[in-house]
């Protein structure tokens, strides 16, 4: 609980009851700590726009330039923060700036309200972020092509209701998710297209009267394009969001599905593949356990992910137009999830360098299903494919059929030709519109503005 507030950025000199700030405040004073960077540059681009709007002086432009140089120093170290006395980090930084810069410092907020200002710090937070996690996803892919090239001749059975159906191989399973990846990839593409926009200058969500250049903000941002129409700004809070959180439980699906497959897989049912002794944890009274912890703690953790956009949803459900408090909460729904999806993908990616295939799985118990495959060698020859089913069907469970192998496998897809190479020259071509310009190259341009 804050015991006391003395800055709050809408003070008109009644206090609140204490109470009342704590509760309102919520976490914004632990999650605002991830904003204090992009609320900096964000109050430097807007300085540099006061200036090219005509509201503020050369000289002033450069004096509040300098002070917000001077808090990104202290961000980046870990020296900045919120206090005791102040509601958020944005009270806290205008604080800062009034006292270290004087009269010009408090000409800032000209043009913007906590509204935008917040917005723009998100979408900058966000905007990272996503990339930050595209490029988990992407290592995690790569050392999928990997495992899919290195184990391209091992076969393996593939399932249909969890019955033995027809020959697999460990590049074919590796390379299919590889390739939801792929798809993961492109549902964070998209997120970046929601949050690479421009809220700054639409104030409270219904513009001002002052002549801001919005565009000169969006462009010292490298932000794509403006959020057009001032009004849409606040309308498409957690619409915005939840593109973020649709990507995040994408990539929760398929690390949910891949865990199931590991657990399954370990199982000494199937015995398909172990881990190192070190990345496995033992039973307090059986001796001989060899538990899959690592990927039951995965699938737990990205199948509550997989809810996400759900909550998203909901928390934005049919509320009035413009702000509303409620917009806050988002915070303490996606930043945390920001954090889960990144830690499960590392550890994913980690686990798999001490994955072990076993070789030579295919054996008689197995051999009902090369049964499809003896079929389709008859139809090589002319014969229709149900009358060579029906032949077929007479021979399955008296182990009469020949094995198939990788090489007998020619279209793209199958076991013996995985299409891995096309798979990751398509994540390669995602991942050129999932990069972003890094806080320091911001400030470096909004400095030479």
């Amino acid at each position: 609980m804050i015991r006391y507030l003395t800055m709050k950025m809408w003070d008109k000199g009644k206090a609140s009851d204490r109470r009342v700030l704590g509760f309102t405040a919520g976490r914004d004073r632990e999650l605002d700590m991830k904003l204090a960077v992009w609320d900096i540059i964000g109050s430097m681009a807007h300085t540099v726009m006061l200036y090219e709007s005509g509201l503020i002086a050369a000289q002033e432009k450069e004096i509040i330039i300098e002070a917000l140089a001077s808090l990104y120093s202290k961000a980046e170290k870990g020296t900045l923060d919120i206090g005791e006395g102040y509601e958020d980090i944005h009270s806290r930084i205008e604080s800062d700036l009034t006292v270290n810069s004087g009269d010009a410092g408090r000409k800032i907020h000209a043009g913007r309200s906590r509204n935008d200002q917040v917005l723009t710090d998100i979408y900058l937070f966000l905007r990272d972020e996503v990339a930050l996690i595209s490029s988990d996803v992407f290592r995690l892919l790569k050392a999928f092509t990997h495992l899919s090239k290195d184990h391209s001749e091992v076969m393996m059975p593939g399932y249909t209701h969890l019955q033995p159906a027809m020959p697999s191989s460990f590049g074919l399973w590796f390379g299919a998710y590889a390739e939801s990846l792929c798809d993961d990839l492109e549902a964070l593409r998209y997120a970046m297209d929601a949050v690479n926009v421009s809220p700054a200058g639409t104030a409270a969500g219904y513009g001002t009267t002052l002549p801001l250049k919005r565009e000169v903000m969006a462009e010292l941002l490298r932000f794509d394009r403006l959020v057009i129409n001032s009004a849409y700004a606040q309308l498409r809070r957690g619409k915005a969001e939840k593109a973020v959180a649709d990507a995040i439980s994408s990539v929760a699906f398929t690390l949910s599905r891949f865990s199931g497959d590991i657990c399954l897989f370990m199982s000494q049912e199937f015995s398909f593949l172990s881990f190192r002794d070190d990345l496995t944890t033992g039973s307090s009274i059986m001796p001989q356990k060899k538990n899959p912890d690592v990927f039951e703690i995965i699938r737990a953790r990205a199948n509550i992910l997989r809810a996400l956009p759900n909550s998203l949803s909901m928390l934005a459900t049919n509320l009035p137009p413009g702000y509303n408090r409620d917009f806050q909460v988002i915070k303490e729904v996606l930043f945390p999830a920001i954090e889960e999806i990144k830690s499960i993908t590392a550890m994913a990616a980690f686990m798999l360098d001490g994955l072990i295939v076993r070789h030579n799985i295919i054996d008689e118990s197995y051999n009902s299903i090369f049964s499809a495959e003896a079929a389709n060698r008859m139809v090589m020859q002319g014969i229709p494919f149900r009358d060579a089913y029906r032949s077929v069907a007479e021979g399955v469970g008296k182990k009469l059929f020949s094995e198939t192998r990788p090489a007998d496998y020619t279209h793209l897809g199958s076991p013996g030709n995985t299409g891995t190479g096309e798979i990751l020259k398509r994540a390669e071509g995602i991942m050129e519109n999932l990069k972003t310009i890094s806080a320091a190259e911001l400030i470096s341009a909004i400095r030479m503005a």
